[in-house]
């Protein structure tokens, strides 16, 4: 593959290829000094050979442009005294801001993601199929990114049109005499190909060249995309083995003369701490850190000299031992835009590779106290014009924030509201008749916040915040399940793909059990405690379950729920919760946070 001819930037885009140097550079930073080039040693090493490139990395936006509302928008910082303290963070505007400064001194500057810049976005941007994220990143100077899951809400087609431009093929162009552009950085998805060719749905990887210096980016989603992605959405596509994917464009890369190779992988792990800037490698490299990123860092070839992660939506900057036993730069940027990874790396010109030794690597807070970026400004205003007759409108009211994504417990208020909206909506026998409802808690993409976003006043919810918790749309769906299906969909909460990192179903009323978190696996469902309205679930008997269209695909890894029959299609997800809240809220009267008590949960 041959290098993409470098973009007309400013002095510091000019060694590009050099920032993505940078990337590999940093993982050197934690490594003690050795005799072997190749293995990140300085002997030999000549001061005129070496320069510092920057990388500057960030993750999960999610088409998030304006500040996230509530507990989505914060951070959560270590103090001296060993407590955490909450800080608002993030918006494109406050990000721009951040990174423009972040490059002001540093004449090789770099800048690359690692997924899911796009889709479970706003309704800023998800209602315009998230053309304004593709025009902010453009801002934003993004050279290249790896995609995620979320890329492919919309199928491999929408994708391809979002990186090459194009009006959509059933809204059309939004803006009178304005054809959408596209993005003018690179999406790398090298293990997802098509199941007719066999080959990659866009480019595998990119070199990037300036001044002598090149590197590699290579970029991948997690393997298991399609049991989180709707089956439309990745239909037609295989997506293979992160590890074997990466080698063996780590190795065409080094064919070529490229050296120094940064991973963009969408899959992460899970830090002992919330905080953004604690320290996983204390007691040890990567100690602090665990998750699927573990593992496949592990199996990475050493060839690769650093990885840029994500999905897990956790900040962290450590180190975690290639193949050959030597610490490699491991980081992600939390989510929505909350902070940036600035990570230093030495170039030694005369070997093409990082020089392992001298990188610092760190995260830093978005701030909101900090000017405005005005292009940025100009931006939101811009596409908040075309959205505010639709965003908006009001839809009901609250009498407090309603947590949702921001809920630290299994059961979430927000979870058990929007599942209560589904079965009063299906609950009538020409709606499908159900008894109970299911919702997936990665639906759930954000916190009913009481403080008003606009003018519509507090406790006011907007069109715009509802599709915000809810932005994918989903069609619902009634099944027939019986009991011992039902209880096996319990189970696969908690075992299977999901024993590492539980999916907790969220609950509509009636519907209790007990959750036993000490035990292991699928017995950590006490099964004899599983009750609708009171009743014991009958293993035998048939039982009408509302769920969306994703769950009802067996999605997440709810495999049971896929079993379900006589099967009968309803209105978006969102329709329902907006109707929910017309039906059972008012100014006088509004919603409060449920009680969330369905779940009993033994730790």
């Amino acid at each position: 593959m041959s290098a993409r001819p470098q973009k007309k930037r400013a002095t510091r885009r000019l060694l590009a290829a050099a920032a993505g140097l940078a990337t590999v550079g940093a993982l050197a930073a934690a490594m003690p000094a050795v005799a072997s080039d190749e293995s990140g040693g300085n002997k030999g090493h000549h001061k005129d050979d070496l320069v510092k490139v920057q990388l500057l990395s960030f993750n999960d936006l999610h088409g998030n442009l304006e500040p996230p509302a509530g507990s989505s928008g914060n951070v959560n910082e270590k103090q001296a005294d060993g407590t955490t303290k909450a800080i608002p963070a993030g918006g494109v505007e406050y990000l721009a801001t951040s990174l423009r400064k972040a490059r002001e001194g540093n004449k090789f500057s770099i800048t690359a993601a690692a997924g899911d810049m796009v889709g479970a976005s706003p309704l800023l941007s998800g209602l315009f199929h998230d053309e304004p994220t593709i025009e902010a990143l453009n801002k934003l100077d993004l050279d290249v990114t790896g995609v995620g899951n979320h890329e492919f809400d919309e199928g491999a087609v929408e994708l391809s049109r979002l990186q090459k431009g194009g009006c959509h093929p059933v809204d059309g162009c939004y803006e009178k005499g304005k054809k959408f552009k596209g993005a003018d950085f690179p999406y790398l998805a090298a293990n997802v190909t098509s199941e007719k060719t066999g080959k990659p749905i866009l480019a595998p990887y990119e070199i990037w060249k300036s001044h002598g210096l090149k590197i590699g980016f290579i970029g991948v989603t997690l393997e298991g995309t399609p049991n989180i992605v709707t089956a439309e959405g990745v239909k037609g596509l295989k997506f293979h083995d992160e590890i074997e994917t990466v080698n063996k464009y780590a190795k065409e890369l080094e064919e070529q003369g490229v050296n120094s190779i940064v991973a963009l992988i969408h899959e992460g792990g899970s830090p002992a701490s919330s905080a953004y800037n604690y320290d996983c490698d204390s007691p040890a490299p990567g100690g602090g850190i665990s998750g699927p990123i573990v593992d496949i860092a592990k199996g990475i070839s050493p060839q690769v000299d650093a990885l840029v992660t994500g999905h897990t939506h956790n900040a962290y900057a450590c180190t975690i031992p290639d193949p050959a036993g030597n610490p490699r730069l491991v980081t992600s940027a939390a989510s929505f835009g909350r902070l940036y990874t600035d990570t230093t790396l030495t170039y030694d010109r005369r070997t093409n590779d990082i020089v392992r030794t001298s990188v610092k690597s760190a995260n830093h807070i978005v701030s909101r106290d900090q000017p405005k970026a005005q292009d940025m400004t100009d931006l939101i205003a811009r596409w908040n014009t075309l959205a505010a007759p639709i965003s908006n409108t009001p839809q009901g009211f609250i009498s407090a924030d309603i947590n949702g994504r921001g809920s630290s417990s299994p059961e979430s208020p927000l979870g058990d509201v929007i599942a209560d909206a589904q079965l009063e909506g299906t609950a009538p026998a020409d709606k499908g008749g159900a008894q109970l409802a299911f919702m997936n808690p990665g639906g759930i993409r954000a916190d009913l916040v009481y403080a008003a976003s606009g003018a519509e006043g507090n406790g006011v919810v907007t069109y715009g915040e509802a599709f915000t918790v809810q932005p994918f749309t989903n069609m619902m769906n009634v099944f027939d399940l019986t009991g011992a299906q039902i209880i096996t969909a319990l189970q696969q909460q908690v075992s299977g793909s999901n024993a590492g990192s539980p999916k907790i179903l969220q609950v509509s009323k009636g519907f209790t059990y007990t959750l036993d978190m000490t035990k292991t696996g699928a017995d950590r469902v006490v099964t004899d405690t599983v009750r609708l309205n009171g009743e014991p679930i009958d293993p035998a008997k048939t039982y009408r379950v509302a769920m969306n269209e994703f769950l009802g695909g067996g999605g997440d890894g709810f495999a049971a729920l896929g079993q379900g029959t006589n099967k009968l299609v309803g209105p978006s997800d969102l329709d329902l919760l907006n109707a929910y809240l017309a039906a059972n809220s008012s100014a006088q009267s509004p919603l409060a946070p449920p009680a969330a008590n369905r779940i009993t949960v033994i730790r």
